[in-house]
């Protein structure tokens, strides 16, 4: 059930031939679903365009598969009998099916994709080093920033912003949660900078945090969730979380607070543990802080580190510190 380029249809025939060879032989590996390495071809692509789109062919694939699936289990309980043998076949028949219907039609998540990873590669490229604002003392080469937190730097807009957003824009964030920042990283012993690039990043700049049930802000500046142990208000949220280098969204109960300070104030507590003890003595500078507390395992984020380094090194974090007017 392989996919040559004779059964293409002649635009895309057209298009794959003028692909450099490199390329092809990365995103042409991705074909057919039993290759297993297949995926790893493409991540030796690079960044090229080509690599971009066969990427996201894949996302495509693996939403039609969901898709596909979804009618076999909706048949099955309709009292269709078939034996696992059977369903066995149907199986990899649908993941071919659904791998081959991506590459000859775009159905939308593709398409968004490969803009969202084109953009990312951009803003990373374009991240100026800021090590002076951060406390880091050196400049070190920015680190590749995944779409999701590319978007995070960017400064709020209009259309984007919550009505009970924390602050306008990211120098109004910082006017708002400064105060109670600097007192925590004073209690802590840490640099206030690494404490704020966490808000920052954690949050989109005050505009996206968890929701309680009558649908009024968290406050949770710090996406703390409510164990077994905490008995306050809560708010739920989906996330995206990480088992194995493996993502997965989950819905997840969070903290709820009264205010910035509740908020910032729980966060010293947990930060207080034997858990993050290193991170807490690597934090006398803003790069040290954000390094440590991603090595402690406080978000199963496997580019935590990343995130929090461009987002210390990012134009909108040194502007919004000097447009906050707050004194550091």
């Amino acid at each position: 059930m392989t996919n040559t380029l004779g059964s293409l249809p002649p635009a895309a025939a057209a298009a794959a031939t003028a692909l450099p060879a490199t390329a092809t032989a990365a995103t042409g590996a991705a074909n057919t679903y039993s290759d297993l390495n297949g995926l790893n071809a493409l991540k030796t692509g690079g960044n090229s365009p080509q690599t971009l789109h066969a990427v996201a062919q894949q996302v495509d694939a693996m939403f039609l598969q969901m898709m596909l699936k979804s009618m076999r289990d909706a048949s099955a309980d309709a009292g269709d009998p078939q034996s696992n043998a059977m369903g066995m076949y149907e199986d990899m028949f649908d993941k071919q099916v659904s791998l081959t219907l991506s590459q000859h039609q775009d159905i939308g998540l593709g398409s968004v994709l490969t803009r969202q990873l084109g953009a990312a590669g951009s803003t990373a490229a374009g991240v100026a080093g800021a090590a002076a604002a951060a406390g880091s003392g050196t400049a070190a080469t920015p680190a590749t920033v995944p779409a999701r937190s590319a978007a995070l730097l960017k400064p709020a807009s209009a259309d984007d912003t919550d009505a009970d957003a924390v602050g306008a824009s990211p120098s109004d964030f910082v006017s708002q949660v400064m105060p109670a920042i600097r007192t925590a990283a004073a209690a802590l012993g840490v640099s206030p900078l690494g404490i704020l690039a966490q808000a920052a990043l954690e949050t989109g700049w005050g505009r996206r945090m968890p929701r309680t049930a009558n649908g009024a802000s968290s406050l949770n500046l710090f996406g703390i969730k409510a164990g077994g142990e905490w008995d306050g208000d809560k708010a739920s949220a989906t996330t995206v979380e990480f088992s194995e280098g493996v993502a997965s969204a989950k819905r997840t109960a969070f903290r709820a607070y009264d205010s910035i300070e509740q908020s910032v104030g729980d966060f010293t507590a947990l930060m207080s543990s034997p858990r993050y003890r290193a991170a807490i003595n690597a934090g006398q500078t803003a790069l040290g802080y954000v390094q440590g507390i991603a090595s402690s395992g406080y978000a199963t984020d496997p580019a935590y580190a990343a995130k929090l380094t461009a987002m210390l090194r990012s134009n909108t974090f040194r502007e919004a510190l000097s447009g906050s007017g707050v004194a550091l």
